[in-house]
């Protein structure tokens, strides 16, 4: 049996030295906040970092929510359960708290991260769908400044992402438009696993039209997946049962799920439709109250 390498351990205590302590151990460094996507990935030999960079000293740097020039701007190391609970947050933005509600359980809210929860790239992964759906922008800090990246361009494959190997997500930025309203969903095989399939929707209404609306899904390709065709289907429709039903199908016939041990391809294009329609109509509900 082979014995697994020591791992060195080094704690940051600000941005910048988490940056400079990535630059000076190389590729094999990885960060870790809530430990609750890395350590998993390790214990199954999936993840094998010579150095761990410990950055939870930089809580209260990078946790809050923050609203500035028309956005909403969360902090990294924000918390499962500091999203759940942010009145400000979930007032604008129900959807996370939908989201939290049904991530994991009370162990891992309090200790995981959205910034944790985004660079893990999982195609599972809830935060990522409702990000994709909100159409968030990814602020990624390194020696040489910062750079934002669409949601699109942040996940580049599965267990992928747009930060290099020196550089740390430090914030998810989202835009605030006004009559909005979103809402999750998720169908899980146990409380709290991760999704067969989840939609993540938002919709904004003007005089009793749709002028914009955006689904993400997340367990159903190699990354979440947003299907920019609902939103030109439904801009100027009614928001009713028929635009729904046309956007459910464009939801099942656009995604790209894989038989496996959660169910069938066909069984989880019938769930994307009908996730898509409850989350579509939720999310114009909370619009137009």
């Amino acid at each position: 049996m082979q014995v697994p390498s020591p791992i060195e351990y080094a704690r940051a205590t600000s941005v910048d030295h988490a940056i400079a302590l990535l630059e000076r151990l190389g590729e094999e460094a990885r960060i870790v906040a809530g430990g609750h996507s890395l350590l998993p990935m390790m214990k199954l030999r999936l993840a094998s970092p010579e150095y761990l960079v410990d950055i939870n000293d930089l809580h209260d740097d990078l946790a809050y929510v923050r609203f500035s020039e028309g956005e909403v701007r969360i902090g990294a190391m924000t918390r499962h359960r500091e999203l759940l609970e942010s009145d400000t947050l979930n007032a604008v933005f129900p959807i996370f708290r939908d989201a939290e509600r049904v991530i994991a359980d009370v162990p891992v809210r309090n200790r995981g991260t959205l910034g944790g929860a985004l660079c893990q790239a999982d195609p599972s992964e809830d935060l990522s769908s409702v990000c994709t759906t909100l159409d968030a922008r990814c602020v990624i800090r390194s020696s040489q400044g910062e750079r934002t990246v669409s949601m699109d361009d942040f996940h580049r494959g599965p267990y992928q992402t747009a930060v290099g190997q020196a550089e740390l997500l430090t914030e998810v930025r989202i835009p605030v438009r006004p009559h909005g309203g979103s809402a999750y969903a998720k169908v899980d095989r146990r409380a709290g696993d991760w999704a067969v399939v989840a939609a993540g929707a938002a919709v904004w209404l003007e005089d009793g039209l749709i002028v914009d609306a955006r689904v993400g899904l997340a367990a159903v390709g190699p990354n979440t997946t947003g299907i920019p065709r609902i939103s030109s289907a439904l801009r100027g429709r009614r928001p009713d049962d028929e635009a729904w039903a046309v956007a459910g199908e464009i939801a099942a016939s656009g995604c790209a799920p894989v038989t496996d041990g959660r169910g069938t391809v066909d069984y989880k294009r019938h769930l994307a439709d009908e996730l898509t329609r409850r989350t579509l109509l939720t999310a114009a509900e909370r619009a137009a109250g």
